[in-house]
C-alpha cells in the first residue's frame, strides 16, 4: 500500500475532499480523492448527517473520535456548529461510557502518558513533543481517580483530558495545536481493570503518599519550565489530593482545578443571579452544603471568598457556612476529618443540644437551626431535599436559593418542580442536570443547568490573553459574574444561568472579564489597547488555512 503524504495523515493539515484540484496537483495528491472538490460547509453537512445516523450516543462518540483523528478542522467545525447538542456526546455523560471500554477499544493516542513508576521520564516525555516555550497555551492533566462520578479508571481516563481540551477549543477557540492532554498513570484500585487482560495501564494498586507527590511536583515543575505561559488545568483528581494540590501550588504555578474552582464558580454564578433577585450580598448569606466532598467544599471556598470580598472577616465568613457529609453535620470533634473539611467544622459545643438521629445531626435539624439562605446538594443522595426540608427552609427565608446539583437524574437531591411547589414558588433553583421548563400557578419556570462549560473555557481564554501568572479568587469571581450577567433572573420563573446554546460568545464575554480582573489583581503580564478585540483575535476558528508546501 503506498504511503500517504504527511499533509493527509496529519489531522491538523488534512482537509480530505476539500483539497482543490490545484492543491492536489501541487502536493502530489492526484488520484488520492474522488473528483469532487467540496467546501468545508459541504463536508460539515455530510458529516453531521452521518453522525446523526449513528444508533447510540456511544457510536456517535466513536464516530467523532475517528473524525478528530482524521480531520481536526472538520471535527471542530461540526462540534462548534452543534455544540449544545454534542456537548453530552464528547464529554459528560457519554465519555464515561467510552472510558469504561477505552483499553479494549484503543484506537489512537492523543495524550502524553506519565507513569508514577518512571518519574524520571516526565521531562523527556514533554521535551519529546518538540514544542518550544511559546508554543503551548494549555495542558489538561488527570490522574483519573474520580472520573465523573464513576470512580477510578486509571489510564482509561485519558479521554477526560482529551474531551476537556475539545470543549476548550470548540467553546473558546483555544488552538488545538497549542494544547496538550496528559494522563498521570498512578495505578488503579479498580480490580476489574487490574484483572482485565486488555487493560493498558500500570497493573498495580494506586500509588499514594510521597511517590505520588514526587510525580505531581515533577510534572508541575517541568511543565511550567518548558511551557512557561501555559495554564495547567487539573481534572478528576481524587478528593484526598485535589484540594491539597491546588492549595499547595496555586501561588507558585498557573494552576486551575475545574472540579473545585470551576464548579465552585458556576455555583457562584447561580448565587449571584439569585442575589440579584433578593437584593442581598454574599455577606448576608448563610450557606449549607449537603455533600461535603471536594466539589461541595470547593463551592464553600468560593462563597467564603465572596463573603470576605463583601466585607466579612475570614472567621466571620466561616461562621456562616455549614457542611454535612455521610457522618452528619461536620464538627470539630470528628476523627479523621479530611483537610478540606477542617476549616468549616463547627465547634462541637455549639451543637451540643441539637437533635441527633443514629448519633448524627442530619439535614432537617440543621435547616431548622440555621435557616440557610443557600442550600447546595452535591451528595448524590436522591430525594434528600424532602418537602419537610424545603418547607422548613422557606419558612425562615423569603427567597431561598436551592441548588440540587447531583447528577444524573436518579441521584439529584430533589426535582426542581417539587422544590418550586414545596416552597410556594419562592425558591430560586438551578440544577446539575438539564430540566425541561414547567408551569406552577400560571408561571413558566426555566431551570438553569450548572454546566462548567459555561465558565472554564472562557476562564482559560482570559488567562491566556492576559498572560496571568496565576488564577486568583478575583478572576474566578469575575468569571462567575460574567456568566450571571448573561441572564435577567428578576422576572418570575426566569433561569439563574444562561443556556449552553451560544457557548462561543459566552466564552468570549467571560474571557474579557477574567482578563480585566487579572489586570486589576496585578497578575496580568500582557496588556492590550482593545481587550475585546484581543480576545476575538485569540480565538482559533475551524477553517482551512492556506496550504503551505
Amino acid at each position: 500500500m503506498p504511503t500517504k503524504p504527511t499533509i493527509v495523515t496529519d489531522p491538523l493539515t488534512n482537509r480530505g475532499t476539500a483539497f482543490t484540484e490545484e492543491e492536489r496537483r501541487r502536493l502530489g495528491l492526484i488520484g488520492r480523492f474522488p473528483s469532487a472538490v467540496e467546501t468545508l460547509d459541504q463536508q460539515a453537512t455530510r458529516t453531521y448527517a452521518q453522525l446523526t445516523a449513528q444508533p447510540t450516543n456511544l457510536d456517535k462518540y466513536v464516530f467523532l473520535d475517528q473524525l478528530h483523528n482524521r480531520n481536526e478542522v472538520l471535527y471542530y467545525r461540526v462540534l462548534a456548529d452543534h455544540l449544545a447538542e454534542l456537548l453530552p456526546i464528547v464529554y459528560d455523560p457519554t465519555v464515561g461510557e467510552a472510558i469504561k471500554k477505552w483499553s479494549r477499544d484503543y484506537r489512537r493516542s492523543r495524550a502524553v502518558y506519565l507513569s508514577v513508576d518512571r518519574i524520571e521520564d516526565v521531562r523527556p516525555s514533554l521535551e519529546g513533543l518538540g514544542l518550544g516555550p511559546d508554543d503551548v497555551d494549555l495542558l489538561v492533566v488527570s490522574d483519573a481517580e474520580e472520573i465523573l462520578g464513576i470512580g477510578d479508571w486509571g489510564v482509561n481516563g485519558t479521554d477526560i483530558s482529551v474531551g476537556k481540551l475539545a470543549v476548550y477549543t470548540a467553546a473558546a477557540g483555544i488552538h488545538p495545536e497549542r494544547a496538550i492532554a496528559v494522563n498521570l498513570d498512578c495505578g488503579t484500585d479498580n480490580e476489574a481493570l487490574l484483572n482485565d487482560p486488555a487493560y493498558l495501564g500500570n497493573r498495580h494498586a494506586r500509588v499514594r503518599g510521597r511517590r505520588y507527590d514526587e510525580l505531581i511536583d515533577e510534572y508541575l515543575s517541568v511543565a511550567a519550565e518548558l511551557f512557561p505561559h501555559a495554564l495547567l488545568h487539573f481534572e478528576d483528581f481524587g478528593p484526598s489530593n485535589a484540594r491539597r494540590i491546588l492549595l499547595a501550588n496555586r501561588e507558585k504555578y498557573r494552576i486551575f482545578n475545574d472540579d473545585m474552582q470551576g464548579t465552585g464558580a458556576i455555583v457562584i454564578a447561580a448565587v449571584v443571579s439569585g442575589m440579584r433577585v433578593t437584593g442581598q450580598s454574599f455577606a448576608d448569606q448563610r450557606l449549607l452544603v449537603y455533600g461535603a466532598g471536594t466539589a461541595g467544599t470547593g463551592m464553600a471556598d468560593q462563597i467564603h471568598a465572596g463573603m470576605v470580598r463583601d466585607g466579612l472577616s475570614p472567621d466571620e465568613a466561616r461562621s456562616r457556612i455549614w457542611l454535612i457529609d455521610r457522618a452528619g453535620l461536620v464538627t470539630d470533634d470528628m476523627e479523621g476529618l479530611p483537610d478540606y473539611q477542617q476549616a468549616y467544622a463547627r465547634p462541637a459545643s455549639e451543637v451540643a443540644d441539637w437533635t441527633r438521629e443514629h448519633g448524627r445531626i442530619g439535614l432537617l435539624e440543621t435547616v431548622r437551626r440555621v435557616h440557610p439562605t443557600i442550600l447546595i446538594g452535591t451528595s448524590t443522595d436522591h430525594g434528600a431535599f424532602t418537602r419537610e426540608v424545603i418547607e422548613e427552609m422557606s419558612s425562615g427565608v423569603e427567597r431561598p436559593i436551592v441548588l440540587p446539583l447531583s447528577n444524573p437524574t436518579e441521584r439529584i437531591e430533589a426535582m426542581p418542580a417539587d422544590v418550586i411547589a414545596w416552597s410556594g414558588g419562592k425558591a430560586l433553583v438551578a440544577t446539575g442536570i438539564p430540566v425541561e421548563p414547567f408551569e406552577y400557578e400560571g408561571i413558566t419556570f426555566t431551570i438553569g443547568q450548572g454546566n462548567n462549560a459555561l465558565l472554564y473555557p472562557g476562564l482559560g481564554l482570559g488567562v491566556i490573553v492576559s498572560g496571568a501568572s496565576r488564577v486568583t479568587d478575583g478572576m474566578l469571581l469575575a468569571a462567575a459574574q460574567a456568566v450571571a450577567n448573561q441572564v435577567d433572573p428578576t422576572s418570575p420563573g426566569s433561569s439563574l444561568l444562561p443556556p449552553v446554546e451560544n457557548l462561543r460568545a459566552s466564552s468570549a464575554t467571560v474571557a474579557v472579564a477574567v482578563a480585566r480582573q487579572a489586570e486589576a489583581d496585578g497578575v496580568a503580564t500582557a496588556s492590550h489597547d482593545n481587550l475585546i478585540q484581543a480576545v476575538q483575535d485569540a480565538m482559533w476558528q475551524p477553517v482551512y488555512p492556506e496550504v503551505e508546501v
